[in-house]
């Protein structure tokens, strides 16, 4: 039989679904047997044991009297099977005694599968043996069309199983980071808040929460940051950081205590490479505005003073979380009045870039406040998002995007 025609043939054997890999051979091996444009007449299916550096027959179908299931072959007694490893298929004399009582004089054997280690070299997973009237060495083309094809199936099948595993931990990642993000909406005294985080890839390193001190919630912290990771690293060390910040703001300790505690745990944590940058701010249920908030490297929120149109930028008072075990982080404070917008963002709002590689910027950012202070903070979040995303759209760096807006309204 034509080359490519054999190949398409030991394709459409393996169409269907098959629980194990020795069914799905068996199935094959049973229908090249049947079919009578394949000149074979008996076929054997052996699988390797490391333990024992021997293949054990799970299978036999054909014409030749029937071989002991379960029966073993050592690489000791056939070192002929190391050689396919290299030359995939092999025609050659029976030497056992027993298999040659059953009949089996002559045999062609090709290898099929992954190639496993051995004290005398890489074997096969699987050997597939057969037999016929005439075997001789222009057998051997066939034979390694048919390990090409039923190893190119096995391995799919393996990466099949494989992305069903990978979909389903990142559908895993995914619920994990979204129960770490609050719902985007909170009323809190004189404030109204909405945040939106959008990640680059399925996972992100993005985060932002709202945090309550205690049972009496009359102190609401704010918190957004972004892990130097990507994908599940990034995904994790946030969920890492936020869990510690659930548990470190119920001890009612100073901003700067808690955030070199964070970096502690983070620095201990993770490699100096994992870095996070963070924003961190306190309101009160007060009527003075007060707003205190420490800043460990994170990108400089955006305040909007309404009464004379200022624009206030809380810089760092510290450096990242992480890299620098020994570092002091300041406490800062502002006042927020009637009208006044809060603006917290990742890297991925102002380093997004254009076509022509120029960075959205902070003044983007600032413009777009100004342009939407009269409205809510929802529609303020989502107008940064989308002319964000309308500025990059054509740009091929990207990363994950979050903002969250506080609004002073009463």
């Amino acid at each position: 039989m034509n080359q490519r025609r054999l190949y398409k043939t030991i394709e459409s054997f393996v169409s269907n679904e098959f629980k194990s890999d020795t069914q799905l051979l068996k199935h094959v091996v049973n229908e090249i047997v049947k079919n009578e444009n394949i000149s074979i007449q008996g076929g054997r299916i052996w699988q390797y044991e490391q333990t024992t550096e021997s293949y054990r027959l799970v299978h036999q179908i054909g014409v030749i009297e029937k071989i002991d299931v379960g029966y073993r072959v050592t690489l000791t007694d056939y070192p002929i099977f190391v050689q396919l490893g290299m030359h995939r298929s092999i025609i050659a004399k029976e030497t056992d005694k027993y298999l040659r009582k059953k009949g089996i004089l002559k045999y062609s054997a090709t290898g099929v599968g992954e190639r496993l280690p051995s004290k005398r070299g890489p074997v096969f997973q699987y050997i597939l043996a057969f037999n016929s009237d005439e075997l001789d060495h222009s057998h051997l083309g066939e034979l390694n069309i048919i390990s090409l094809a039923l190893t190119a199936r096995l391995k799919g099948k393996k990466i099949e199983q494989q992305a069903r595993l990978l979909e389903r931990d990142i559908d895993k990642a995914r619920e994990i980071q979204q129960s770490i993000l609050p719902q985007p909406n909170l009323e809190f005294n004189n404030y109204e808040l909405y945040g939106l985080s959008l990640p680059d890839r399925i996972v992100g390193g993005d985060f932002f929460d709202y945090l309550y001190a205690d049972e009496e919630r009359d102190r609401l912290s704010v918190v957004i940051g972004d892990a130097a990771s990507k994908g599940f690293r990034a995904a994790a060390q946030a969920l890492y950081v936020v869990g510690a910040l659930r548990m470190g703001i119920s001890y009612h300790t100073k901003i700067s205590s808690l955030m070199m505690r964070i970096n502690s745990l983070v620095n201990s944590t993770f490699s100096e490479e994992q870095f996070v940058s963070m924003f961190y701010a306190e309101f009160a249920d007060d009527q003075k505005g007060l707003v205190l908030y420490s800043n460990a490297g994170h990108n400089s929120p955006v305040l909007f003073h309404a009464r004379d149109r200022r624009i206030e930028m809380l810089e760092a008072t510290g450096q990242i979380l992480g890299p620098f075990p020994q570092e002091r982080y300041r406490g800062e404070n502002t006042r927020m009045a009637l009208g006044d917008v809060l603006v917290l963002y990742t890297d991925g709002i102002s380093e997004a870039s254009d076509a022509n590689n120029e960075l959205y910027g902070e003044r983007r950012v600032a413009e777009k406040v100004e342009e939407h202070v009269e409205e809510t903070a929802e529609a303020i979040c989502k107008a940064i998002l989308s002319d964000v995303e309308a500025y990059s759209k054509d740009s091929e760096n990207t990363d994950d995007k979050t903002v969250v807006v506080v609004k002073r309204v009463h």
